[in-house]
Order: C-alpha cells, then sequence, then structure tokens
C-alpha cells in the first residue's frame, strides 16, 4: 500500500488527500508534526530533502515529494489527466501557476495570519492581500465561459487550484466580487468523492511555539 506523509493542516497535503479520495484509492496516512520538528529529521530528510510536505512514498520504497508531482503521478490513466498533448500542458500550465501565485498570495496569507506570523493591517498583509484580488480576478477571467480549467472537465487543474482557493475566506480574501470563482468552486465540491478535511493549524504552529523549516 502506498504511503502519505502528511500534514492535516497543510493544502498541499489536502489536495492529494482529496485526489486519493476521488480514485477511491487505499493509503496509509503518516501523520507528520511538521512544528515538532519532524520533518527536520535525519530519517524524513532521507525521503524528501527538502523536507517539506506531502511526501508520497510507493510500495518499492520510492518517494515523490511536491503536491502538484502527487497529483500527476497518482492520476495518470485517468480522466483527470487528459490524453492530449496539448491539454496536458495546460494542466501542468496550471499547477505551475497555482505553486507560483496562488500560493505566495492567498495560501502565504492564510498560514501566516492564522499562525500570527503576521497581523491584518501590516504592509506584507496588505500586499499578499492585494496579490490574491490579482489572482482571483485573472482566474475568475479564465472561468467566464468555463465549467473547469482545462479541457471542459474536471481535472487535477481543479484540484491543485481549489486547495487554496477554497479557504481563502480564512485569510480574510472577500470572494464576493469574484463569482465565475465562486460558482466554480461549488461544482467541485460536488464532484463525486468529494471530502473537506483540512484541519486548523494547531497551537504548536503559532509564531514561536514550534520547531520547524518555517521558524
Amino acid at each position: 500500500m502506498i504511503r502519505l506523509y502528511d500534514y492535516a493542516a497543510s493544502a498541499n497535503c489536502y489536495k492529494v488527500r482529496l485526489l486519493l479520495a476521488q480514485l477511491g484509492r487505499p493509503y496509509e496516512r503518516v501523520p507528520i508534526d511538521i512544528f515538532a520538528g519532524e520533518t527536520l529529521s535525519a530519517e524524513y530528510e532521507r525521503k524528501n530533502p527538502m523536507r517539506t510536505t506531502p511526501v508520497l512514498e510507493l510500495e518499492d520504497g520510492r518517494c515523490l515529494p511536491e503536491s502538484n508531482a502527487i497529483l500527476l503521478y497518482l492520476a495518470e490513466g485517468t480522466p483527470l489527466v487528459p490524453d492530449d498533448a496539448f491539454e496536458r500542458a495546460e494542466v501542468v500550465r496550471w499547477l505551475i501557476y497555482e505553486q507560483t501565485d496562488v500560493i505566495p498570495t492567498m495560501g502565504g496569507l492564510r498560514f501566516r495570519l492564522l499562525t500570527g506570523r503576521l497581523r491584518p493591517g501590516e504592509d506584507e498583509a496588505t500586499r499578499r492581500r492585494r496579490g490574491s484580488d490579482d489572482v482571483l480576478r485573472l482566474l475568475d477571467d479564465h472561468l467566464t465561459e468555463r465549467e473547469f480549467f482545462v479541457g471542459g472537465r474536471y481535472t487535477v487543474a481543479d484540484i491543485g487550484i481549489y486547495g487554496y482557493v477554497h479557504v481563502a475566506d480564512a485569510a480574510g480574501i472577500d470572494l464576493e466580487p469574484f463569482p465565475h470563482v465562486r460558482d466554480w468552486l461549488e461544482r467541485v465540491a460536488a464532484q463525486p468523492g468529494h471530502v473537506d478535511d483540512l484541519e486548523p493549524y494547531p497551537a504548536n504552529a503559532a509564531a514561536g511555539a514550534g520547531h520547524s523549516l518555517y521558524d
């Protein structure tokens, strides 16, 4: 059985759990307490030298880090990854955009606000919130005449972007100006096998409370 080294409050980890649930694929979930220093151990470094979560460990012992690489691997050969070369490239395009633009803005803002690393009125929080609005405007424009991001159907591109966008309100980001994004969120939530098990950050994730890659 495959293993998922997983942090319950991470949207990157949540994306993989969502895909596994929708594929109906059994796996062993191995909880990792990031803020108790568990990713800093030598044993974890052998699985992922970047010391991040999630990590997928295959039956043969090979380990694959990076959430979107894991999505593509697990969904290979399913309708969630298009056969058409151009559509596959579009899926990769949106997964890259999620990492380069969605996470640093709304994802980074959520983490920093909820763990006390930023306060809402600080300049850095304002900058990330404005960046989030720019990202959401681009996503909303793309979805104006589309139900999903690629090929007119649900793919791992939607799963990747959904992970952070569906909890944007936790960072105080107003989705009201983005009706197409809101409709898309409802369509994703209506997909068979959908789960929403993203947990709140625990107490040891607060600034100064734990020991992690982020401290």
